[in-house]
């Protein structure tokens, strides 16, 4: 069993909103409420000037160079968009350069693999002086309202919507984004990128060789041609220029251009190979070249990687470098497998722990982390991925990057359950209870602070459980006769795929993946093996005023079906998992103290009804799932991890398939007549129940009920909700909008509002 060695005050406080938090990485973080004069006072920084590292100019976009100089001084909003490899990247650092910064300066961000929120704070960190501070989202808003930045952003993954939010957060900046797809919807100016124009393929292809190219060079000009005038291949090919005996460039044929990795992996050394593989293990993971030669004992890893990088074989982000998508097929096809998973999570771990980290750099390097813990439990080791979760997971919560906190926090949960590691249960259910606090979800961290604090007194540690209930204090009681569900973990089945994975951690050898980027900009996208980062913890929202809510939840009069939870985080929580007898964990739970707080009266607060059992034990636990669930789709469904291993297709057509939120939750429509379209799960009471969305207008909508939660686990039906799902004209994503029909006068919709839809499976 491993452990992590840390003291317990992990570098003392941060605030969160209203918050006062102490991390402590052995028995839990400490949270008490701000003491008037003790909130911080951030201070706005007279400039901002945060630049990406200069590249070489980019040839033949000087009419996209134009049209930004021309309308990133109007104030945007400006979207570059375009297919991976095109060189949006390049052409939005050159502006970031380039075009006049704001009033206030200028900024560039990366967005891959970090949520609105999270980047909302790296923006306010850059444009304030207040360290260990993240505001709420009224404050920060006020704080940032008049900051007239010019904010450049790579890699953006988000719909039309999470665009807006972020825009929001500073409302006088003016933003320019690059991505894969268009997200920027009636506003600004969204500018495609395609391919070079001949002329310019040839002039960056003669500046890769050192010589002039012309029309009358054939071979480069049929080069061109098949690279359809983007930049990578064109860089590849002129990595694998020869000169024959005549003196003359012999390039690549024309042909082998969608086939040049391989002809450069044959030039590779063994040092080098190894540093690769060490980088496409990692999959999209940035990582500084520090890492590269700590494991791999180059001589100069950063000359190293900027090599790769000529290559066109990795790709050069702020903080290090990645492996570019298709170089993990590739490597694979040569019986090359993947780093040392213990060697990588070992090391990970001992620098996340390192009195010399920085919680910035381990943020920096969160999605190395997350790639590390996958890993780790798809090729059998969990009790690594515990120890690299638990390493990583304070400093991640100094860092205030909330989103990145949860999916860590998310993946230590789970491998705990599986190596029956309760401490770390404990730990991880209660910095997840935590953060559910710090970013106002106050009913989901009610109740994972109320099962903290039963484990952690199973295991006789009274700091752990005093520290838990100290924070369980500032949410709202668990409903009554709740108690918590801390039977020990060797009771929950295991589920492991029904194809064991290879030796890169993927269930399908023959599903290469790392064929493109993800669906906004040139990060790579979700690995086409099924194995994709699924938060387990709910979306958060801005971290302002909670207020009693009432859920959106599934029909109870519907028919029933066979299902399980919705949202990521039910994973930890599913029926099957719950014990027939609990008596001990009914006493446990009842020692705990009542948290004092409640919602006003007058005002319902409600709960989705997920994944719950009829035992007393797993009251609580169900309403954990049901929050959860109201968080990610409100609709049931099966969770990501139990499901993408498996061979079947849902229907074509329509909703049919596995779709996933924009913060992780999966759920599966299956197709049930003509225009018709069923989600099962559990309701709030316990019952299986199915929901039936019909086609309306173009649209798909489904009825369910609003419940109340404050009178005891089932609830009382309240109001009525509807659910209405639209698909854009591509059908790879859609819109889920929430809303109540009717409600009980006094109530207010939690879960109401719009959420965007990504399939991940299907037609």
């Amino acid at each position: 069993m491993y452990r992590i060695d840390i003291g317990g005050n992990a570098d003392g406080p941060v605030v969160a909103g209203d918050y006062n938090v102490v991390i402590d990485a052995r028995h839990g973080s400490t949270v008490t409420l701000l003491r008037e004069g003790e909130r911080p006072r951030p201070v706005r920084r007279e400039r901002v000037e945060l630049l990406p590292r200069p590249q070489d100019v980019p040839l033949g976009r000087d009419a996209e160079l134009a049209l930004l100089a021309q309308t990133v001084p109007r104030g945007g909003p400006v979207q570059l968009w375009g297919p991976p490899g095109v060189g949006k990247s390049t052409l939005l650092r050159h502006a970031a350069h380039t075009l006049p910064p704001g009033p206030d300066g200028v900024l560039f961000l990366s967005a891959a693999h970090r949520e609105v929120a999270d980047l909302a704070h790296e923006l306010f960190s850059a444009c304030y002086d207040a360290a260990g501070y993240a505001p709420t989202g009224t404050e920060s808003k006020r704080l940032m309202a008049e900051v007239a930045v010019t904010v450049y952003v790579d890699n953006v993954e988000w719909t039309a919507e999470q665009l807006r939010e972020f825009m929001d957060a500073a409302p006088k900046a003016t933003f320019v984004f690059a991505s894969r797809d268009r997200s920027l919807l009636g506003e600004g100016v969204a500018l495609e990128i395609g391919g070079l124009q001949r002329h310019a393929a040839l002039s960056l292809l003669g500046r890769e060789l050192g010589r002039s190219l012309g029309e009358g060079d054939q071979a480069a000009v049929k080069l061109c041609r098949a690279a359809g005038g983007r930049p990578l291949p064109l860089l590849r090919a002129a990595a694998l220029a020869r000169t024959d005996p005549s003196g003359a460039v012999v390039l690549p044929r024309p042909g082998a251009v969608a086939d040049l990795v391989p002809l450069l992996l044959d030039q590779l050394d063994a040092g080098t190979t190894d540093a690769l593989r060490l980088l496409a293990t990692l999959r999209d993971a940035e990582v500084d070249p520090v890492h590269v030669g700590a494991l791999t004992d180059v001589a100069d890893p950063a000359a190293l990687c900027r090599r790769l990088a000529e290559l066109g074989l990795v790709e050069s982000t702020e903080l290090g470098f990645r492996a570019a998508p298709d170089v993990k097929p590739a490597l694979r096809r040569r019986n090359q497998g993947p780093f040392s998973i213990t060697r990588l999570c070992e090391h990970l771990a001992r620098w996340a722990t390192d009195p010399g980290t920085t919680p910035e750099q381990v943020a920096g390097h969160a999605r190395a982390f997350e790639v590390a813990a996958e890993l780790a439990e798809r090729t059998g080791h969990p009790e690594l991925a515990v120890r690299v979760t638990w390493a990583a997971s304070p400093a991640l919560a100094r860092s205030l990057r909330f989103g990145a906190w949860g999916r860590l926090l998310g993946l230590g949960r789970d491998a705990a359950r599986r190596t029956n590691d309760d401490r770390a249960r404990a730990y991880f259910t209660h910095e997840a209870g935590v953060r559910a606090l710090l970013t106002g979800r106050r009913v989901l961290a009610g109740v994972l602070l109320a099962e903290a604090v039963a484990l952690w007194r199973l295991l006789g540690d009274d700091g752990g459980a005093g520290a838990a209930a100290g924070a369980q204090q500032f949410a709202p009681p668990p409903p009554p006769n709740a108690p918590v569900d801390p039977e020990p973990l060797d009771a929950l089945p295991d589920s492991p795929p029904e194809t064991p994975p290879d030796a890169w951690g993927d269930v399908d050898p023959g599903g290469l993946d790392g064929g493109g980027a993800g669906p906004g900009g040139d990060a790579p996208g979700p690995d086409a093996s099924g194995w994709d980062v699924v938060d387990p913890l709910p979306p958060q929202p801005q971290p302002a005023q909670p207020q009693p809510d009432c859920v959106l939840g599934p029909d109870p009069a519907a028919d029933p079906g066979t299902g399980s939870e919705s949202a990521a985080d039910a994973a930890n929580h599913m029926v099957s998992h719950v014990p027939d007898q609990a008596s001990g964990a009914a006493q446990a739970a009842s020692t705990a103290p009542p948290p004092p707080m409640a919602p006003p009266p007058g005002v319902s607060e409600a709960a989705l009804g997920g994944a719950t059992s009829a035992t007393a034990a797993s009251a609580a636990t169900g309403i954990l799932a049901a929050v959860a669930a109201a968080a990610a789709l409100a609709i049931g469904g099966l969770v990501v991890a139990q499901q993408s291993d498996s061979d079947e297709q849902p229907a074509a057509g329509g909703l049919a398939g596995t779709w996933q939120d924009d913060q992780g939750g999966v759920t599966e429509f299956v197709e049930a007549g003509s225009g018709t379209y069923s989600v099962t799960g559990v309701d709030l009471c316990g019952e299986a129940y199915t929901t039936e969305f019909t086609e309306n207008g173009g649209s798909y909508r489904a009825t369910v009920p609003i419940y109340d939660v404050t009178t005891g686990s089932c609830g009382q039906v309240i109001g009525e909700g509807a659910q209405i799902i639209t698909l854009d004209a591509g059908g790879d994503t859609a819109e889920l909008l929430m809303e109540a029909v009717y409600l009980d006068e006094g109530a207010e919709c939690y879960s109401c509002g719009s959420y965007t839809l990504t399939r991940l499976s299907g037609p």
